[in-house]
């Protein structure tokens, strides 16, 4: 559990990076012939996108596990800071992918 929850975090620090370049890149695009990305995302960026996108699924999994953990009064063993970043950045993606309008 404890690898997974430092993946998931992970993933959630790269999803808030994703966010911030989608938020960055929207916000410069320039009208003309030429629209593409105002800014190119390299290897190492796709993977952060790559990343912060699929951060939803864990995050769900890691949700779902805590709630079941913690219903049955078993212990989880965790960083309490970590894990309260986890579960708090579930409704932000939730908000992200299904209600957003970007």
């Amino acid at each position: 559990m404890r690898i997974f929850n430092k993946v998931v975090f992970i993933c959630n620090v790269c999803f808030i990076a994703a966010v911030f370049l989608r938020w960055i890149e929207m916000n410069n695009k320039k009208d003309g012939p030429f629209t593409g990305n105002v800014i190119p995302l390299p290897a190492l960026q796709n993977m952060l996108v790559l990343l912060g996108y699929g951060a939803i699924i864990l995050n769900l999994l890691f949700c779902i596990i805590c709630i079941i953990r913690l219903l049955t009064k078993g212990n989880l063993f965790l960083p309490k800071w970590v894990s309260i970043f986890n579960l708090l950045i579930f409704p932000a993606q939730v908000w992200y992918f299904f209600f957003s309008k970007i």
